[in-house]
């Protein structure tokens, strides 16, 4: 595999498999609708490569469009990115995330299947709901999700090994995200949020540079050591280049197949403890409060990764103390200008 689409190109975890891409020797091809992020997110992509990328602003979901990208620049393999992620507004607007992430990976897979395109899922570790023990494995039961984004990661794996099970010889990889974080060295690509940010690095680091206001800490009363909920937090560059290993092994395949793999540091960490490591890497305090449980929050999750360092040949080498000094090197770059899409 040479020419590698990528769906949702242009957003947080996308840039940097971008980039990772390019390094390994691969010809990215970005589409992207820039509904979660800006045309600079794919500049910031051209100075860390130092050359053009190839980029389609349009959404995935117009299947003529993308079976016409496929053919003219000859694709090999597709990554899909393109999915809504924010646990809080899939409990509030839960039509949206059903709408896109499932409804439209059945449109992506009825061409990909057919064209035989091998494909890398972005999955997410909320497939497997409030897991009874800790770490979890791909083993690990799937229980009830916590939250309507969760219920679509579960859906779509399902549809994915069904697919991939009546195809001749389609193939596909899920990888299990736990929490993407920090930010590209450089400080050129990082997580943008468009409004009010959900996930927790770009709340700390827009409270550290005092435009986003106080923390919300949601909840300091559930069963850990601090109270705090515990996650496993990734660097967006170990994670990245776990797309590389899985394109590398779906090129191995020669008949169908499917698999999935945690993706993850291996270490739970609680929120309280990352606002800690931020105070220790930036030397400023990060202000912030108690507040309520959210809904579709579990109390904890972080992953067993044995399966991807065994059969991918990945493993992580960035620390949370990395991820937090790259977050903050982002934010500080950042001008949050009002750019048009």
């Amino acid at each position: 595999m040479k020419n590698i689409l990528v769906t949702g190109g242009a957003g947080f975890i996308g840039s940097h498999t971008v980039v990772e891409l390019v390094n390994a020797g691969y010809e990215p091809v970005i589409v992207d609708n820039l509904s979660n992020s800006l045309p600079s997110a794919v500049r910031g992509i051209e100075k860390i490569i130092d050359k053009k990328v190839k980029f389609f602003k349009m959404d995935f979901e117009n299947i003529p469009a993308l079976k016409k990208i496929i053919k003219t620049e000859k694709i090999d393999g597709v990554i899909h990115f393109a999915a809504f992620k924010a646990v809080g507004e899939s409990t509030e607007q839960p039509l949206k995330y059903y709408r896109n992430n499932v409804s439209g990976l059945i449109e992506l897979l009825s061409l990909l299947s057919n064209e035989n395109i091998p494909l890398v899922f972005s999955s997410s570790c909320t497939v497997y709901g409030e897991p009874d023990k800790l770490p979890v494995d791909e083993n690990t039961p799937t229980k009830p999700a916590e939250s309507p984004y969760g219920a679509t990661k579960q859906m779509d794996e399902m549809m994915l090994s069904d697919v991939v099970k009546a195809s001749k010889n389609f193939r596909a990889i899920s990888l299990r995200y736990f929490n993407p974080v920090g930010a590209h060295p450089s400080g050129l690509i990082g997580e943008l949020p468009l409004g009010k940010p959900s996930n927790l690095f770009p709340v700390v680091t827009q409270a550290l540079a005092g435009t986003g206001g106080q923390l919300t800490v949601f909840g300091n009363d559930y069963d850990t050591p601090d109270g705090s909920c515990i996650r496993d937090y990734i660097h967006v560059v170990d994670l990245a280049k776990a797309h590389i290993k899985a394109l590398e092994l779906l090129s191995k395949q020669k008949d169908r197949y499917y698999d999935v793999f945690n993706v993850g540091n291996g270490k739970g960490n609680s929120v309280l403890e990352v606002i800690s490591t931020f105070e220790k890497t930036t030397g400023l305090k990060v202000p912030h409060k108690i507040g309520a449980r959210r809904p579709g929050d579990v109390v904890a999750i972080y992953a067993n990764c044995s399966k991807a360092n065994n059969e991918l040949n990945w493993k992580t080498e960035k620390t949370l103390e990395d991820a937090c000094r790259d977050a903050w090197k982002w934010q500080k770059n950042i001008t949050y200008p009002q750019e048009s899409s």
